[in-house]
């Protein structure tokens, strides 16, 4: 029913293709004893993903991300009801076809924080940013260790070495500026990154498109999305903070800093940026607000700053 997917290009192929992908949807809810279940594929997000009537999700992962799917599962399970937010209960994992997994999760209530974010009032908003801060919190909070075995890197250390040597290429093929890439490696230079970090359980992708949000109450409802789920310094965490949730809006750094219980340093936390597995900066300046000095030291305060 599904072809294999080891490519990028069979990725864009068959990933986005519903007459491919709702069939096998279909099959897997009937095997997992959900006949005939209206699926609503979500428009967000990579892999399909699909609402099953009102109370379960789907969520496939191709081969060339199997993986993912299997991270996934073991870290929604290691999390279940241990946040303050919730996270979704997972009730069935495992192989499906052709190398495809799949992940058959709870519907959490609530509405996407990216898409309700314009709605929310301007006073209503560093609360928000609080109770995410909080949530991040309990989550760096809880031990690593049973997760360990399947999460990497092994090396912290040499992971973010590896992720600095490539950090010119990587912008680079995001098509940024040669002014700006000719300027990195002096700025990492710069900048002094802790030499034994506390390690921690890292979501890598923590921003409002991952928050659900009540719009009745404004409170946060829940957090979802742990597949690309790391063990390291919990600053590289910050990352999607700052560029997702905060924005470089005036004070809500500091308010989810405050909340959090520990403060980061700007710079640090733009070096991670940079070091970032999905570091793309010409997304980002085309997207956040530009100090006027255009250098890295710049980008870093108007950006991360908690002051």
């Amino acid at each position: 029913m599904l072809p294999e997917v080891n490519t990028d290009e069979e990725w864009d192929a068959v990933v986005p293709d519903e007459a491919l992908v709702r069939p096998a949807a279909e099959d897997v809810c009937a095997r997992l004893g959900l006949p005939g279940a209206a699926l609503t594929r979500y428009a967000e997000g990579s892999q399909p993903v699909y609402a099953v009537g009102g109370d379960h999700v789907l969520k496939l992962y191709p081969g060339s991300a199997a993986e993912d799917g299997i991270r996934e599962g073991r870290v929604l399970r290691h999390l279940h009801g241990r946040l303050p937010l919730r996270t979704p209960e997972v009730f069935s994992s495992g192989p499906y076809v052709r190398g495809w997994r799949y992940v058959l999760m709870s519907q959490l209530p609530g509405e996407d924080l990216a898409l309700a974010w314009p709605r929310v009032p301007a006073a209503v908003r560093a609360d928000l940013v609080a109770q995410a801060g909080e949530a991040l919190a309990a989550l760096h909070a809880l031990d690593p260790a049973p997760l360990a075995p399947h999460l990497g890197p092994d090396d912290w250390h040499g992971f973010l070495a590896g992720q600095r040597a490539g950090a010119v290429a990587r912008q680079r093929a995001c098509g940024l500026p040669e002014e700006w890439i000719a300027r990195i490696p002096a700025f990492l230079d710069t900048v002094e990154l802790p030499a034994g970090p506390r390690r921690v359980l890292l979501h890598t992708e923590f921003m409002r498109q991952h928050l659900l949000v009540d719009p009745r109450t404004w409170r946060l409802t829940g957090l979802i999305d742990f597949e690309p789920a790391m063990i390291g310094d919990p600053a590289y965490d910050l990352v999607g903070v700052g560029l997702f949730v905060t924005r470089g809006e005036p004070g809500l750094m500091a308010r989810f800093q405050q909340a959090y219980g520990a403060s980061f340093d700007a710079r640090q936390l733009l070096a991670h940026a940079l070091l970032h597995v999905y570091s793309n900066f010409t997304w980002y300046f085309r997207e956040l607000p530009m100090p006027a000095e255009q250098t890295w030291e710049a980008v870093a305060e108007a950006w991360f700053a908690a002051g």
